[in-house]
C-alpha cells in the first residue's frame, strides 16, 4: 500500500524510520507516494478557494473563479512534487560531504516523508480562515522539521552529530527551494497568470 508508513510517522516515528530503513523501497513506490500525498494540497486549495472563500481579516470571505483555481492548484501540484524531488536530488548531492553514500532513492523517501506533515496541513483549509492555517502550517513545519532530524541518522547511516549538521543543510536548501518557488510565482502573477476573483 502505497501509504503504510503514513500512520508511523506520526504514532511512533523513529521506529517507522527504521521500518523504512529496513525496507526501502522503489523509486516508483516513492514517486507514488509523492503524487498521491500532494493531491491534498492542491484538491484543498481549488475546493476552499472557489467554494468556502477565504477569510483574511474582517470583511467577506475571498472567493476565486473556478477556471483561475484550478490552475492555481494544478501549478502547485507539479510545483510541490518538483519540489519534493528537487529536495531529495540535493539531499543525494549534499550526502557525500557528511560521510553517507545514499542512493536517490533514500534521499527521495526522506524528503518525501519530510514533506507529508506540510502537505497533510491542507486540510486545515476546510476551515480557511488566514490564522488558523498560519498556526496548523507553523506545528507541521515544526514537526516535519523534527522528522527530518529523527530520519537523517537513521537512513544515512551516520551519527547523530553529523546527521544534524547534514539535516540542518537540508532543512536550509528546502527554504532556499521554497523562496525559488515564491519567486517563481510571483513573477508569473505579475505576467497575467494571477488569480481572478469571482
Amino acid at each position: 500500500m502505497i501509504l503504510n508508513h503514513l500512520w508511523g510517522i506520526y504514532a511512533h516515528p523513529k521506529d517507522e524510520w527504521q521500518t523504512i530503513d529496513k525496507r526501502h523501497e522503489s523509486l516508483k513506490y516513492s514517486i507514488s507516494h509523492i503524487l498521491l500525498i500532494a493531491l491534498i494540497p492542491s484538491i484543498m486549495g481549488y475546493y476552499s478557494s472557489v467554494h468556502l472563500g477565504w477569510s483574511i481579516g474582517t470583511g467577506d470571505p475571498i472567493h476565486l473563479t473556478e477556471s483561475s483555481a484550478m490552475l492555481i492548484a494544478t501549478a502547485m501540484y507539479f510545483a510541490l512534487i518538483g519540489g519534493v524531488c528537487a529536495l531529495g536530488l540535493l539531499a543525494h548531492w549534499m550526502a557525500k560531504t557528511f560521510g553517507a553514500n545514499p542512493t536517490y532513492t533514500q534521499t527521495l523517501e526522506l524528503a518525501a516523508y519530510t514533506a507529508t506533515p506540510i502537505f497533510m496541513t491542507a486540510f486545515a483549509a476546510f476551515y480557511p480562515v488566514l490564522w488558523f492555517i498560519v498556526v496548523v502550517g507553523c506545528i507541521a513545519l515544526a514537526y516535519s522539521v523534527y522528522l527530518l532530524y529523527t530520519g537523517v541518522p537513521i537512513l544515512m547511516h551516520i551519527p547523530e552529530e553529523r546527521g544534524f549538521i547534514y539535516a540542518s543543510s537540508v532543512v536550509t536548501t528546502g527554504l532556499i527551494l521554497l523562496v525559488c518557488i515564491l519567486a517563481l510565482t510571483a513573477m508569473m502573477w505579475t505576467t497575467g497568470y494571477g488569480p481572478m476573483f469571482a
